[in-house]
């Protein structure tokens, strides 16, 4: 552990340690955003390994001990580690990933999505925010305790997966056969975002899980004239059409039978909590260019149905034409990908199975359908009285100069549930992408401030951390 004194000026070295770098820094994240790290792309592949090397690399030179590149059932993982704090000092698992979700459409960016563009105080580039801008600050944060204290005051353990945007499928069975790997008192997650774009931080204490399938229709052998087998070939789109609208009701409520019996409620203190929030669902509106918001579920507010209500969306659906003029037929196959975000207490194998046998069971006798499970993973929650959630706002408004709100996450990070069910090990979710940095859409973009506001922090986090002893920052769950 590190005395106060002591740890307020190696924190201020480092941090401008930071500030005198920038530029360097700044460069070397543009080459780490132009790999093409795409986990759902095959033809990625080369380049998903490139980009877990290139961190390997980094880890090398910042002189962590043991970086190694794991072979998994699909794209590799990064460990390593540095334990010199001491047997007595916190060590926190640190997790980030380095894939990213496909660049499509590509007609909609400015600029190629792996040529990083700095305009206007912002990174564009696919992975600027979601995650590979997270992970670089982490390793920046780390660089700057190593080439001005020589030292970190806490102990760390790395892990970087290549697989988050397509489930994480390797990581139960790597925490199961690694767990020695990844041990430690607290595992820090930054890959989520600020309150808003106007640097209020935010930790988050809870995040949705997710279940996601493939809907196939067949019909006919091959496609055939509308006219000549209309009303006699049942229309595989017209089926998948019906079957995916009846599976929500006017509200957006998803009507499988069971889906909702395990949903835990919302406690008065928490609903309290939301309505709390500072929220302009007007400018929210503005923002994504709708009209206003949906009706959705009733006796929820939009805040609670964004991060704390399942959902279910159809995120694509294809079958028969759609190039330029007509072309009158009947198709031979329709296909859906459909998701649900789930909350606490679900069980996304069970949803996995309690859906699929549902929409088979829709299927009329003049069709075949087909569902096919592609992944999943569990929500999450961590206790806002854990003894790490003082340490971290204390960090955040260090280096943002705000003190943090608290909130839940309506997206999927499968391996913060994993970590828990498998080592008892909680999670401080503290992410620094923008809310509005269009992750999964065209145009990904974070701002210089966060960047620089997000290493900042993370300098302040291992120095609070450091402060501790190991046994207080344990809780409960690992006593």
């Amino acid at each position: 552990m590190t005395s106060q004194i002591d740890a307020r000026a190696a924190t201020a070295a480092a941090t401008a340690y930071l500030r005198e770098h920038d530029a360097e820094h700044l460069a070397q994240l543009d080459e780490f955003l132009r790999m093409r790290s795409v986990s759902a792309d095959s033809e990625c592949a080369d380049d998903v390994r490139r980009t877990a090397q290139w961190i390997v690399d980094e880890l090398t030179r910042l002189e962590i001990d043991r970086p190694t590149l794991h072979e998994t059932s699909h794209h590799p993982i990064v460990t390593g580690e540095w334990m010199g704090a001491g047997a007595e000092a916190p060590t926190v698992l640190v997790y980030c990933h380095y894939d990213v979700q496909p660049p499509d459409p590509l007609d909609e960016w400015i600029r190629p999505p792996f040529e990083p563009r700095h305009e206007e105080g912002r990174v564009y580039a696919r992975g600027s925010g979601d995650d590979k801008g997270q992970l670089f600050m982490h390793l920046k944060a780390v660089e700057a305790w190593m080439r001005t204290a020589g030292s970190l005051p806490v102990n760390l353990r790395f892990f970087f997966e290549g697989d988050e945007e397509v489930g994480s499928e390797p990581i139960e069975q790597f925490i199961d056969e690694h767990p020695e790997l990844l041990a430690a008192d607290v595992c820090v997650v930054s890959d989520g975002d600020t309150f808003d774009d106007d640097g209020t931080p935010a930790i988050g204490y809870g995040l949705r899980g997710i279940a996601y399938w493939e809907v196939r229709v067949q019909g006919p052998r091959h496609d055939v004239h509308s006219g000549q087998y209309g009303g006699g070939v049942d229309n595989p789109a017209n089926v998948l059409v019906r079957i995916l609208a009846s599976l929500t009701d006017e509200s957006g409520r998803f009507t499988v039978p069971g889906f909702y019996d395990r949903v835990r409620d919302l406690s008065s203190e928490e609903r309290a909590a939301y309505a709390a929030l500072p929220f302009d669902e007007a400018a929210w509106a503005d923002e994504t260019g709708i009209p206003a918001a949906m009706d959705g579920e009733q006796g929820h507010s939009l805040l609670e149905r964004l991060s704390a209500r399942p959902t279910f969306d159809i995120n694509g659906i294809s079958g028969g034409y759609t190039g330029a003029g007509a072309k009158t037929i009947i198709p031979a196959r329709a296909t859906a990908k459909i998701s649900t975000r789930l909350v606490p207490d679900q069980d996304y194998r069970e949803i996995e199975q309690l859906v699929k046998r549902h929409i088979e069971s829709l299927a009329p006798p003049s069709v075949q359908v087909e569902v096919h499970v592609v992944h999943g993973g569990a929500p999450a929650i961590t206790p806002l009285d854990h003894p790490g959630v003082a340490p971290a706002s204390r960090a955040l408004e260090a280096g943002f100069g705000k003190a943090p709100l608290f909130q839940r996450s309506g997206g999927s990070v499968p391996v913060v549930a994993a970590l828990d069910a498998r080592l008892g090990l909680k999670t401080l979710m503290v992410g620094f992408a923008n809310p509005t940095g269009n992750f999964h859409a065209p145009n990904e973009w974070i701002s210089l401030r966060n960047l620089r506001d997000g290493m900042a922090s993370l300098v302040h986090l291992w120095a609070e951390l450091g402060m501790m002893h190991k046994d207080e920052l344990r809780g409960d769950s690992q006593e």
